[in-house]
């Protein structure tokens, strides 16, 4: 090789030899040999849905801040989160907002909004071997025995609060089955226009091919939270339980606890101030799966987390919690990223849904301050809201609302009354 060559090939590698060292040190193992945990999460595909808006089917985050507005918390490391106004729809800000990701028992609040107005409270069902067949090892049970009669208000307790599967697969059988109420179910979000959602089965149990996503979730909820049995369930702390009936005894009855912790509180998590539901999840698939709404200052918000990577204890409460106190600090002080959509067959012009239901209180809708406090736990009564102080629950009728049944909902207009002063383990591996 001649002198020229063997210099040319030396200025090459001098070039060259720092960029074969350097590069791959972004991805080598730290110090204590592991790897950054940020490198071993899964990237959000690059074209996601654009249902609600083109920013939402974007990765990453999407926030418009204006003057004034407070910044995003810090402390997020959820794959997935929105932050939405539930009365107007407005998505105040987004991340990651279409991922189709497993969503563990959050699904559930589509299986009630789809079944709930199925069967009445009071109806009364023998449970058979058959209703409990194929529920998943593991799942989170409330205790339903067999050749035991509960009433269909018994299972939504165990739906809602113990996040029971048993309760769902048995509200299923009563459904002409889980093959049934799966199509259902997929039928009903296909009408939310909940579109990155696919059913598999009806509890959230991890399946091959199931999916949803924070915008999904949050749809639904908000579809759900429209429902005043929804809202009664999704609200309620605690409640008695039917046991097992024997013969020429009372039947007794044992204490079932909301899994929701920002609206029970747990160890290291303190209910959140205005929460009132609505629906938490945990599988080994999708991580811990959140969606919870509050109202607090005349605003309502819906946020949505999906699986957290941060080890902190109860991430998904308190990455919630972060986006709410964010999202009621800015309020009016962001451009919305998009908005929830309505329904497929939502009609605008009225007050009244499709389906010819009443709407629930709020804008558009009658006044019903003169409705009497719900107790505790019959909760029952329209425009339930709620609020935590002082570790007491108490929920809050007259003019309180969540959300309401005219899609879109109207601009501001004549604004509610303010809500009197307040009072006050989901697993399936």
């Amino acid at each position: 090789m001649s002198v020229s060559k063997r210099t040319a090939w030396a200025v090459a590698a001098a070039v060259l030899l720092p960029l074969v060292t350097v590069a791959p040190a972004a991805h080598a193992d730290g110090k204590d040999g592991k790897k950054d945990e940020k490198d071993k999460q899964p990237k959000p595909p690059a074209i996601m849905s654009t249902v609600g808006g083109t920013l939402l089917g974007r990765p990453g985050t999407q926030v418009q801040l204006g003057l004034g507005a407070p910044v995003l918390p810090k402390e997020l490391s959820a794959r997935s989160w929105i932050v939405a106004d539930a009365e107007s729809g407005k998505v105040l800000a987004a991340h990651n907002a279409h991922w189709r990701l497993a969503p563990a028992s959050t699904l559930k609040m589509l299986f009630a909004d789809t079944l709930l107005p199925k069967f009445p409270r009071t109806t009364n069902h023998l449970v058979t071997p058959q209703d409990l067949a194929g529920i998943g090892s593991g799942s989170s049970l409330v205790g339903i025995k067999e050749k035991q009669t509960y009433s269909v208000h018994d299972l939504w307790l165990g739906v809602f609060l113990r996040s029971g599967n048993d309760a769902v697969h048995v509200l299923s059988s009563m459904n002409n089955g889980v093959r049934q109420t799966v199509k259902d179910m997929n039928d009903r979000a296909a009408e939310l226009q909940a579109l990155d959602t696919h059913v598999v089965s009806p509890d959230g149990y991890d399946a091959p091919g199931q999916v949803s996503s924070a915008y999904d979730l949050t749809l639904i909820a908000r579809s759900g939270m429209q429902n005043k049995d929804f809202r009664e369930y999704a609200a309620t702390p605690r409640a008695a339980f039917p046991g097992e009936q024997k013969p020429g005894k009372k039947r007794e009855t044992f204490e079932i606890q909301n899994t929701n912790r920002l609206l029970t509180g747990d160890l290291g998590v303190a209910p959140y101030q205005g929460i009132a539901g609505v629906k938490n999840g945990n599988t080994t698939h999708a991580g811990s799966t959140f969606t919870g709404v509050a109202e607090r200052g005349g605003k309502v918000l819906l946020v949505t987390v999906m699986n957290p990577s941060s080890k902190e204890q109860h991430a998904v409460y308190q990455e919630t919690a972060r986006l709410l106190d964010w999202g009621f600090a800015a309020a009016g002080k962001v451009t919305p990223v998009g908005d929830l959509v309505p329904p497929t067959s939502a009609r605008t012009e009225t007050g009244t849904a499709e389906d010819g239901s009443e709407p629930a209180p709020g804008k558009n809708a009658p006044d019903d301050s003169a409705a009497p406090v719900a107790a505790e736990e019959k909760s029952g009564g329209v425009g339930i809201a709620l609020s935590i102080a002082g570790g007491v629950l108490v929920l809050l009728a007259g003019a309180v609302f969540l959300v309401n049944r005219r899609w879109p909902l109207s601009a501001p207009g004549s604004r509610r009354r303010r809500s009197r002063e307040p009072l006050d383990p989901d697993v399936n591996p």
